[in-house]
């Protein structure tokens, strides 16, 4: 069965008719998303993973475009433990889902307003100074609640977090805080994606260094925190940089983030973008497409014109280097794409017609579009692919 994801929770899209809606929402183009596909990735990471090592499943930006909720409760049957979000109204809407799992907020909370809605909905934030942790503490004063947080430090993103060499000095001054109870201690990888952990010299060896560095201060303390470093590329490269817990955003949606290894697990697609056919033209030898006439017939051609377009996700970027595939056949992109359409050449595939769908992303007979070819494309990367599907292309649940 299909069902639309709604604001609302799930409506098979027999119900949605039922409901007012008077229109398919799979009428133009959609976003067709697996929880199946999305379970057995977390299955299959999870065996990849030692004992009492933990999988928290990153759904921030709407789970990667899935659909956060739906993505989150498909990992956690996988084996997920936890979850992390980058922003408060990820991790509020996940809670008002009825989901009671811990939630790390991956972003960084200094106003006060927004760390007490952090304590009321049960939710983790980051700690980079002992400014923040000061203000959490004061937050859970008198409440009877133990505010919950994980620190991170820097060890060569530079981005968030505390210098590594401050990271023992700051654990050690949160855990005379009586009202924080911290949870875990973190730091994010910068190349895990292009080298090598046990390659002397290399940015990740020196991370995996620094890394462990400070837990080696900190474990012979406390050994309760939870302790990640790894992304989607560093579960998949070495067993080394695991630790006690790894959080995966992209292999859990089925992709492979490594550029020079092969993935050892077979991950499947979760996402599929698919549309319709709005209308075929037969156009002469010498006619012009689209906006700018970048590209020219040079027979007689049969168009298909696409109900999808860059403001649904489908970065102009691309004209002219990508295709929809229908039964198998691969039709290529001509012209401009424009906002709300885009146009494939269908001269040697008569069997279209208005109405057909294509396959823009995803499984179609033997052949598969990916989001790496569009990033190759266009200069891009598969994780900005994903999230540019804008909300007017509806999840259709499969």
């Amino acid at each position: 069965m299909r069902e639309l994801i709604t604001n609302k929770g799930y409506r098979s899209l027999d119900q949605v008719n039922q409901f007012g809606r008077n229109f398919d929402p799979c009428q133009r183009a959609w976003v067709e998303v697996s929880p199946a596909s999305i379970e057995k990735n977390a299955i299959s990471l999870k065996r990849l993973l030692g004992d009492g090592c933990g999988l928290m499943a990153v759904v921030k930006a709407d789970g990667y475009g899935h659909g956060a909720e739906t993505v989150s409760r498909a990992a956690i049957r996988g084996g997920s433990t936890s979850l992390g979000v980058a922003t408060l109204q990820e991790g509020i809407d996940l809670r008002q889902s009825g989901l009671d799992v811990p939630i790390l907020l991956l972003g960084n909370l200094t106003k006060e307003e927004d760390l007490r809605a952090c304590l009321h909905w049960n939710l983790m934030p980051t700690i980079s100074s002992l400014k923040e942790a000061f203000l959490c503490h004061n937050l859970a004063d008198g409440t009877g609640r133990a505010f919950k947080v994980q620190l991170k430090f820097d060890t060569g993103m530079t981005r968030l977090g505390c210098a590594f060499e401050e990271a023992s000095k700051l654990e050690d001054g949160i855990s005379q805080l009586r009202n924080l109870n911290l949870r875990g201690i973190y730091s994010h990888l910068a190349l895990a994606d292009c080298d090598s952990p046990n390659e002397i010299g290399s940015v990740t060896s020196i991370q995996k260094k620094r890394f462990e560095e400070v837990f080696s201060l900190i474990s012979l303390k406390n050994n309760e925190y939870s302790w990640h470093l790894s992304n989607s590329a560093g579960t998949l490269i070495s067993r080394d940089l695991h630790y006690n817990m790894v959080r995966v955003g992209l292999a859990l949606y089925g992709y492979n983030p490594l550029n020079k290894v092969k993935c050892k697990l077979e991950l499947e697609s979760a996402l599929s973008v698919k549309a319709r056919v709005t209308l075929v033209r037969d156009v002469k030898s010498g006619v012009g497409v689209s906006y700018g006439h970048s590209f020219i017939t040079s027979r007689p051609s049969r168009l298909a014109i696409i109900g999808i377009g860059y403001a649904d996700g489908v970065s102009r970027a691309l004209s002219g280097k990508i295709g929809a595939l229908f039964n198998g056949i691969f039709l290529p992109q001509v012209g401009a794409i424009t906002m709300d359409q885009l146009i494939v050449d269908a001269t040697d595939c008569p069997e279209i017609s208005e109405g057909s769908i294509v396959t823009m992303l995803g499984q179609d007979g033997d052949k598969c579009i990916t989001p790496l070819h569009w990033s190759d494309a266009s200069g891009s990367i598969p994780w900005e692919v994903l999230c540019g599907f804008k909300h007017r292309l509806p999840r259709v649940v499969i």
